[in-house]
């Protein structure tokens, strides 16, 4: 499942993208127009921008900004950097796999079977879409509808 941590920075993320290319955005507006606790707001966004995905200028004018076209941001990449690995449970895990300790027979678990599957499949949702076209998607809807 995806934490709120994970859910405020793709909101984050979306709202970037929503802005001029390279123009930084504060902050404080960021927090304001998605409804995201300023403070948890500020961490989530350092986080992102130690995982390369923002950088941001202090000071007057300053606030964050997409470190690369929005085109070119894959949302599978933005969730592992904020919440980890995708899969459900660690022994399904491609990145950081781990034995699950209760594991008599991990090639005939039919959990992790299941799971492998479960990870799969969301890896192809979100691997294979981008911020843009997360962001556009949205737009594209509101637009379809009021037609």
């Amino acid at each position: 499942m995806l934490t709120k941590k994970g859910k405020y920075g793709l909101k984050a993320m979306v709202h970037l993208a929503r802005a001029e290319y390279g123009r930084p955005v504060p902050v404080l507006e960021i927090a304001e127009r998605q409804n995201i606790p300023k403070k948890f707001l500020d961490a989530i966004l350092c986080e992102l921008r130690n995982s390369g995905f923002v950088h941001s200028r202090m000071g007057k004018g300053g606030g964050y900004y997409l470190a690369r076209p929005a085109r070119e941001i894959v949302i599978g990449d933005v969730v592992r950097a904020i919440d980890g690995p995708l899969a459900p449970v660690p022994c399904a895990s491609k990145t950081r796999y781990r034995r699950c300790d209760d594991c008599v027979d991990e090639t005939t678990c039919a959990v992790r079977k299941v799971m492998q599957d479960a990870q799969q499949a969301l890896s192809d949702v979100l691997d294979n879409c981008s911020l843009e076209r997360m962001s556009n998607r949205v737009e594209a809807e509101v637009l379809f509808f009021d037609i």
